[in-house]
């Protein structure tokens, strides 16, 4: 192995020196901070510009403004609202996990405030949204065949603040939002119901469809859990359990097209609504 061995001719030292002078001066200028636009605003002012960034859809910017705000009016009920709408900026910019832990600390910091409702409502919202492909998306994946933690969360939330303001401008909404979100996690068990079903294994089938029914009250999703237990029981050739639950389907859905239809009654199911 051969190495060479560079030598620099003694003129050149003091060019070198400039150079390396020089670097150090442009590293250091390269490094110098950038001025503070804020420095000289008042906390209105800041709260102004950043409603504008996010009211013009750049809650990129807005962010920061809010945080600078908060740090600024800290104590006061305008740092309060920095961070309930530093928190919406992250949501409406689909930071989902920010905008959650905003709201945490809010309602940490916070817990007498009077926009505690406004608060676990947005909670609600950012799991609920986080949640659903059926909103916004064009998927058309709805909210019972993703992962159900998020919708769990947002049902807490909701439920929350139903119960804890439940004459709030926001209760109504959310309380609509409860009721899908129950229909949502019913409907997921009878989508695992209907596969197991496909597969041919009816006595799982039958298990789900039973969970289902068993948790669930006066949800749209029972009437396929129940036709998945008439059918699974058919094909077992249990017939006696069969026409119980026909009697059963027929008393409870007296409408129902499944028996007539079978599975092809579902083309248009219940979530469409949304």
């Amino acid at each position: 192995m051969f190495f060479t061995k560079l030598s620099v001719a003694p003129k050149a030292l003091p060019l070198l020196a400039a150079v390396f002078a020089l670097s150090l001066v442009v590293a250091g200028c390269s490094s110098t901070p950038t001025p503070d636009r804020t420095a000289s605003w008042s906390p209105n002012k800041i709260y102004a510009e950043a409603k504008d960034e996010a009211s013009s859809g750049s809650y990129d910017k807005a962010i920061p403004l809010y945080e600078k705000l908060e740090g600024r009016a800290a104590g006061t009920p305008l740092a309060q609202q920095a961070q309930l709408e530093k928190a919406y900026a992250h949501y409406k910019g689909g930071e989902q996990a920010q905008a959650a832990a905003t709201l945490d600390r809010f309602m940490k910091l916070h817990p007498a405030s009077p926009a505690m409702d406004y608060a676990l409502y947005l909670k609600g919202l950012v799991n609920f949204n986080d949640n659903l492909g059926l909103f916004g998306s064009i998927s058309r994946q709805d909210l019972s065949e993703r992962d159900q933690k998020s919708a769990k969360e947002s049902f807490e939330s909701f439920k929350e603040l139903v119960g804890r303001f439940p004459d709030s401008r926001y209760a109504p909404d959310a309380r609509l939002r409860m009721n899908y979100i129950v229909n949502s996690l019913a409907q997921s068990e009878v989508h695992v119901a209907r596969y197991y079903y496909s597969r041919g294994a009816y006595v799982a089938a039958i298990n789900r469809a039973q969970s289902a029914i068993a948790d669930y009250r006066d949800v749209p999703a029972l009437e396929e859990a129940t036709f998945i237990l008439f059918k699974s029981y058919d094909a077992l050739g249990m017939a006696d359990m069969r026409d119980d639950t026909r009697r059963i389907m027929e008393k409870t859905y007296p409408r129902s097209q499944y028996i007539s239809k079978g599975f092809k009654s579902i083309d248009n199911p219940w979530y469409k609504f949304w």
